[in-house]
């Protein structure tokens, strides 16, 4: 069964048999999603996020499902804790193929004028900084290799404005920036560097936004021409994408996921 399942992937260009994957912020949500998706897919997982039980869980869902995946605790923010993940990553598996960059901070919106510089220093460390950090670390691995591809998770709010959320789409902006400039300066390396930009997406992080604010659920729904919010599985079918040799001339791309939000 398994051998039949490999080679359906295979043949739709998706298979990852013999690949190592590292996912940043995999505990839960899109995360774990894309996780999940590689470890059927047939790659090694490193499953790395600051939540230690969710992490572990996401790694035990992989292998009872015939994958493998090890976990490793990261906070990205800190510059030896993320040298650290990928240096266990290579010792573990022998190399690094693919990363998803996929850890991030969304808060309650206040406007900019309102928003305090606590919870702009915690957006952007982990949104930004947290993503530089990481691709500073797997950029310096595949070098060596001379091959590999990044996918980084921003938002639909990286490509468009958002009231109420202007450090979070700042952060995300900033995405668009790091991505594009490092796909530029790894161009010629056999490496990939892309970004997904998602609508919304039914994870816990969504659903805590929709308890402290009753009313953004209904509003975010209507800015959606789909009429619905994407789920987590439907972002890793297109990580997959950007990370196969389906998307072998794709790079620098902000793919947007978004149900036509930012078609509007």
């Amino acid at each position: 069964m398994k051998g039949r399942r490999e080679q359906e992937q295979q043949q739709a260009g998706i298979g990852f048999a013999g690949k190592v994957v590292l996912v940043t912020g995999a505990a839960s949500g899109i995360g774990r999603a894309v996780a999940l998706a590689f470890g059927r897919a047939g790659a090694a997982v490193v499953v790395a996020d600051v939540a230690v039980d969710g992490g572990h869980s996401t790694a035990a869902m992989i292998v009872e499902n015939g994958g493998k995946a090890l976990f490793v605790p990261v906070n990205v923010t800190r510059a030896a804790e993320v040298a650290t993940m990928v240096d266990k990553t290579v010792h573990h598996y022998g190399r690094l193929d693919c990363a998803v960059n996929s850890a991030g901070l969304f808060e309650e919106g206040a406007r900019l004028a309102e928003c305090e510089e606590a919870a702009y220093d915690r957006i952007m460390d982990v949104n930004v900084k947290g993503v530089w950090l990481s691709m500073k670390y797997q950029l310096r691995q595949m070098g060596k290799q001379g091959s590999g591809a990044i996918v980084n998770l921003s938002s639909a709010f990286g490509t468009v404005g958002a009231p109420g959320q202007s450090v979070y789409a700042a952060s995300k902006h900033a995405l668009a920036g790091l991505t594009k400039s490092a796909a530029l300066e790894h161009a010629k390396e056999g490496i990939r560097i892309n970004a997904l930009c998602a609508g919304a997406v039914r994870t816990p992080m969504l659903a805590r936004a929709f308890t402290r604010e009753p009313s953004l659920e209904k509003k975010l729904r209507a800015a959606h021409p789909m009429g619905r919010f994407a789920e987590p599985a439907e972002i890793a079918n297109a990580v997959l994408w950007l990370c196969s040799d389906q998307s072998s001339f794709v790079t620098g791309h902000e793919l947007s996921v978004d149900g036509g939000l930012t078609a509007i």
